[in-house]
């Protein structure tokens, strides 16, 4: 087994609790994993991004090559199309359909989601409605990793196991809204791929 994701966002977002819950997952499992992070300036709005290599063999390298990452999973839309240099050719985008305007010339979101639509393989998803639907916006992160969730070679038990690790600490409420969030993702994912 083997993936390479990328983790796309901006600060504030969650992108790096879902590279939590994949790496909780994929060690559940006996994975091996490394991860290489960018933070932007470290502040909410900057962009954020992250390489993640699972593998069941050893990793040499915690950076994912131009056209190899076998997935984007992005919580903002237009870092998704940053990334694309990265996607191996029949690789996929998971990507919320929500804008995070934090740009004083941010592109219309139609021409964004267009050329999302252009690639051969992708889901988006409303994640911001979702999550709303689910309690909470703040779990729109987990409406996404739910989504990608078909894709990350990992056993649906051991992305849970990973969301209740990260939340537990939070309280079960919590847990619940984003195991809750997680599945929603996930059944959207399944029935529009």
């Amino acid at each position: 087994m083997k993936k390479d994701i990328i983790l796309a966002g901006v600060g504030g977002q969650g992108i790096l609790s879902i590279a939590a819950c994949i790496g909780l997952a994929a060690l559940e499992e006996g994975l091996h994993l490394k991860q290489a992070e960018v933070h932007g300036m470290s502040q909410r709005g900057g962009a954020v991004q992250s390489n993640l290599r699972l593998s069941s063999d050893e990793i040499a390298s915690d950076l994912i090559p131009e056209g190899k990452a076998d997935l984007i999973i992005a919580i903002e839309p237009m870092e998704s199309l940053r990334y694309l240099p990265l996607l191996q050719e029949n690789g996929w985008i998971i990507s919320s359909i929500n804008p995070y305007n934090n740009i004083n010339n941010y592109p219309d979101i139609e021409l964004i989601l267009t050329e999302i639509w252009k690639q051969p393989k992708y889901i988006t998803i409303d994640a911001d409605g979702m999550a709303k639907d689910c309690g909470s916006i703040k779990a729109a992160n987990m409406i996404v990793l739910g989504a990608a969730a078909p894709f990350l070679g990992l056993k649906p038990e051991s992305i849970e196991k990973g969301v209740i690790k990260l939340f537990q600490s939070k309280g079960d409420a919590v847990v619940e809204l984003n195991l809750a969030a997680l599945k929603a993702g996930r059944d959207y994912a399944l029935k529009n791929m």
